[in-house]
């Protein structure tokens, strides 16, 4: 006992003292076959690391978070070993030596990183489960012993056990996928570049895929079993994007293929894991749900990244917005291509109010700088490289950029090598961009303003914004012609946004030219805006229902059902087969209005709620269960069933849909009447 108390004391003494250092010791090769319990929510694994040891060390670190190891072996001999919640380390006298080997075994329960996302209702046979990993940061030694320093590249060479009946997805090619059982298949996976151990990943769930060539990289468009009318308006410009990256940054894409999977309940928009993204499946979208929420701006950010911060990653936490803003310009640059001009030069004046919004309120903060808000990374770091561009012209940025690519791949880099290769690429000195941009944090409106004003488009904005204040008797032409054919969608927008300040019966003509302008988001505008609905306006508004638009229809519905109630099923049976995008944004408004109509389909009431109240449910995306959480409270309708799904969201992986749960649970217990229906 005392002996190994020692030993205990004397390893984490040594682990404190003597921290293993990245130059000492060159981690290569991860050869790892993983089993996965989704009914036990666990894991169990046996790894082989091959490194290289560089200089006299006395201690090997490996990241490990709240694991369990065994039969530790250093090349091919038993070797004693450290483990805590957050590592697991080797010491000892280690002398410079190639081509070492360490093996283990391990099990965890991770109560991070690896999700399993319930696909049943509890007491419907055993439990379905769809697993997704989401290691952002530093966290997929939760269930896979690797490195949390991200300046820690490898080759990752994985081997998944899994109950059968699945398809699972992870980074590289597929070298095979056996039944080694009548449960279980054995998936092989192949990767020929080294990366961070953050952009490991894997999903498993019910699967379909469709394949696709660019340019001679094979990409893998996953969806779900029986959505396969999603697949065209969800994936529509990947491959155009992932041509368009390979031009714009003069370097190949980087990876042996490309998959995007999308999953349900995912903590963010998006992930992208090496060669693997992985999505929010409420980015599915139908022709419909396409005009309104589509993939197209998350989808170039993840496929930019494989490039920004993949191929490349950041030397540290100063150079985060390396990826980040990179990732964001280059999503923007692409959506120009496709949308135009003008939705290029809309999206960076918006992101420009919110900068210097926040930089008049003392609160701007560096680029180039830690523990920065994903404002500044993403929206401040593209502001920084669409000014930097400007200033030193396309031929030299890009050759700037496919220098700083090629220098440094495969590996990590920082600010000041960027900044090296560009001064290289256009011969000018830099050091104003670098302060201005990078190192101050406050927002440069003025160079801002002067950028967007070479957009003809800009120009015409702005005169149309500017006579906002000035009464509709004073703008009536600029507002005409705003709304005259063709119309512009965002001038058409802010026009109707205008005519919102009005007494709709002085400015009825000007609107009934919007309706009749044919333009969505035009119309999308005035759905929005005109809530209590004329009846001078009734029938153009009813028009909406029918427009390729979920939001317009919904807020339609709304809107139309509170202006007339005596039309109120009229409305209702219109929109009965609708259901809107995944979220069921229409289905649930319409369910909540159904309760709420006293005269309508009175037999039926038992069985709309019933149908509102099941949506809350665990097996339900979280988006859909947040509609429904919402439309029970405002019509006072909770009961046992409904509140116990309440306080289980209040446990989800997603923080801000969790935060919501214990808000409203909160409220609720505050209140009276709780349960009440």
């Amino acid at each position: 006992m005392k002996s190994s108390l020692f030993f205990v004391l004397a390893v984490l003494f040594s682990a404190a003292t003597h921290a293993q250092q990245p130059a000492a010791v060159d981690f290569k090769h991860l050869n790892a076959e993983v089993s996965i319990y989704p009914s036990k929510k666990a894991v169990s694994g046996k790894i082989l690391f091959k490194f290289d040891i560089l200089e006299p060390v006395d201690s090997i670190f490996i990241d490990a978070r709240k694991m369990a190891f065994s039969e530790v072996l250093l090349n091919g001999k038993k070797f004693d070993f450290g483990s805590d919640q957050k590592r697991f380390w080797i010491t000892g006298n280690f002398s410079p030596a190639q081509d070492q080997q360490l093996q283990l075994k391990y099990s965890a329960t991770p109560a991070q990183t690896l999700y399993f996302i319930p696909k049943k209702p509890e007491g419907a046979g055993q439990q379905d489960y769809q697993v997704w990993t989401q290691g952002q940061g530093k966290y997929t030694s939760h269930w896979l012993p690797s490195f949390d320093d991200t300046s820690e590249k490898l080759e990752f060479d994985l081997t998944y056990i899994y109950p059968s009946g699945k398809t699972l997805i992870s980074n590289g090619s597929l070298v095979a996928s056996e039944k080694i059982s009548d449960t279980h298949t054995r998936w092989q996976f192949d990767m020929k570049k080294p990366m961070s151990s953050y952009l490991v990943a894997m999903a498993a769930g019910d699967f379909k895929v469709s394949e696709h060539i660019k340019n001679d990289v094979p990409m893998f468009f996953y969806y779900p079993a029986g959505m396969e009318e999603r697949v065209e308006p969800t994936y529509r410009h990947t491959g155009f994007m992932m041509d368009f990256f390979q031009k714009e940054t003069g370097v190949a894409y980087p990876w042996q293929n490309y998959k995007q999977v999308p999953v349900r309940d995912f903590l963010y928009s998006g992930m992208e894991n090496t060669g693997t993204t992985i999505f929010s499946d409420i980015f599915l979208v139908d022709s419909i749900g396409y005009n309104d929420h589509n993939y197209v701006n998350v989808n170039g950010h993840e496929l930019a990244h494989q490039w920004f911060g993949n191929l490349v990653t950041a030397a540290s936490p100063d150079d985060h917005w390396l990826q980040e803003g990179f990732a964001t310009y280059y999503a923007l640059l692409a959506e120009k291509e496709i949308f135009g001009e003008d939705y290029y030069y809309r999206k960076l004046f918006k992101t420009a109010e919110e900068l210097k919004d926040l930089s008049d309120r003392g609160k701007g903060e560096a680029v180039a700088a830690k523990n920065g808000s994903s404002l500044t990374y993403y929206q401040k770091g593209a502001w920084a490289l669409h000014i930097l561009n400007e200033k030193i012209g396309k031929k030299a940025f890009r050759t700037g950029l496919k220098n700083f690519l090629e220098k440094y791949k495969y590996a990590t880099a920082g600010t000041q090598e960027l900044i090296d290769e560009m001064e290289a690429a256009s011969g000018q000195d830099l050091s104003d961009f670098v302060d201005d941009w990078l190192r101050q944090s406050a927002f440069q409106g003025t160079q801002a303003l002067e950028s967007l004003r070479k957009s003809p488009f800009i120009q015409k904005y702005l005169e149309l914004a500017a006579v906002k204040p000035l009464p509709v008797s004073e703008k009536r032409s600029l507002l005409l012609q705003a709304l005259s054919f063709p119309v512009n969608d965002y001038l058409g927008q802010e026009a109707v946004l205008q005519l919102a300040l009005e007494d709709p019966a002085l400015v009825t003509d000007l609107y009934k030219k919007a309706f009749s302008s044919g333009n969505l988001y035009t119309r999308q505008a005035i759905a929005f805006s005109l809530q209590e609905v004329p009846q001078q306006l009734k029938s153009e508004y009813e028009s909406l229902l029918n427009d390729e638009s979920y939001l317009s229809q919904e807020m339609a519905l709304y809107n139309l059902w509170m202006s007339f109630p005596e039309d109120r099923e009229v409305y209702l049976r219109k929109m009965a087969e609708t259901e809107g995008f995944l979220d069921k944004n229409i289905r649930s408004l319409w369910l909540t209005l159904a309760l709420a109509t006293p005269n309508f389909e009175t037999n039926s009431k038992s069985r709309f709620f019933e149908e509102l109240k099941a949506y809350t449910a665990p097996h339900y995306r979280f988006q859909v269960r947040q509609n429904a959480f919402g439309f029970l409270n405002q019509l006072n309708a909770f009961d046992e069933e409904s509140l116990a799904n309440l306080q289980d969201a209040t446990s989800h992986p997603n923080y801000r849909f969790r935060e919501f749960a214990k808000e409203l649970l909160k409220t609720l217990e505050e209140s009276e009447g709780i349960g009440s229906r």
